[in-house]
C-alpha cells in the first residue's frame, strides 16, 4: 500500500509508493488519482515535465507560477537523487516563510507533493539525475516568479555543505522572499481536511 506523510509543512506530502519486485526487478503505480485524492492529493494533474541535472550540486528553484498558472507539483526521480524542497509562500498562512525538504531518489521511488501558493526547489545528490513532475497548469513565461536559493531569511539546508552549487544565470538573481510580493493568500490547510 501507498504511504502518504505529511512533512513539518501539513500540506506538503511525502509519497511512498508500494513497490512488487520479484527476479525480473519491480513493478509500481506511481500514480493513481482516486488512491491520491483520498489522502490529500487532489490537484487535476494536466502536464508532465523532465529535467536533467548532469553534475552534484544543482540547483533548481525556488520557482512557482503566479495564479492563475499556479501549480501544484507532484515530483519523483528516475535516475539519481535530489534534497527536494517547498517554501509556503501564501500570506496569512501561519507557516509563512517555513520550508520542509525530503531525500528523493530513483532507487526509493518517494514522490514530493508541493501544493499552489508554496515555492520548489531543488539540490542534485548524484549524477545524472533525471527528475520527472507533474503539474496541474500548464507553464506559462509570463506567470514565472521565484526565491532565491540560498535566502539567509530561509536558511535552507540543501545537504551540500560548502560544496560547488550550479544554477542558472536566472535562479542567480532572484528576490528574496522578503523582497518578494506573493501572489498566493492563504485560505485554510487541506492537511485539516484529512
Amino acid at each position: 500500500m501507498t504511504a502518504f506523510l505529511p512533512l513539518a509543512l501539513p500540506d506538503v506530502i511525502l509519497v511512498q509508493p508500494r513497490r512488487f519486485g520479484d527476479a525480473r526487478g519491480y513493478f509500481c503505480e506511481t500514480y493513481v488519482k482516486p488512491v491520491y485524492a483520498a489522502n490529500g492529493i487532489g490537484a487535476d494533474f494536466v502536464q508532465d515535465n523532465e529535467s536533467l541535472s548532469a553534475q552534484v550540486g544543482t540547483i533548481r528553484g525556488l520557482h512557482m507560477q503566479a495564479p492563475p498558472f499556479a501549480q501544484a507539483k507532484l515530483v519523483r526521480v528516475l535516475s539519481g537523487a535530489i534534497y527536494d524542497v517547498a517554501v509556503d509562500v501564501r500570506k496569512g498562512s501561519p507557516t509563512y516563510g517555513q520550508w520542509a525538504g525530503a531525500r528523493l531518489t530513483a532507487e526509493g521511488g518517494e514522490q514530493l507533493y508541493i501544493p499552489q501558493g508554496f515555492a520548489h526547489g531543488f539540490c542534485t545528490l548524484a549524477p545524472d539525475t533525471r527528475v520527472a513532475y507533474k503539474v496541474d497548469a500548464v507553464y506559462d513565461r509570463a506567470s514565472e516568479c521565484g526565491i532565491i536559493w540560498d535566502d539567509p531569511d530561509l536558511a535552507i539546508d540543501w545537504t551540500l555543505g560548502d560544496g560547488e552549487k550550479i544554477l542558472s544565470d536566472k535562479d542567480r538573481i532572484l528576490p528574496r522572499l522578503k523582497d518578494f510580493d506573493s501572489p498566493f493568500a492563504y485560505q485554510g490547510t487541506a492537511a485539516s481536511e484529512r
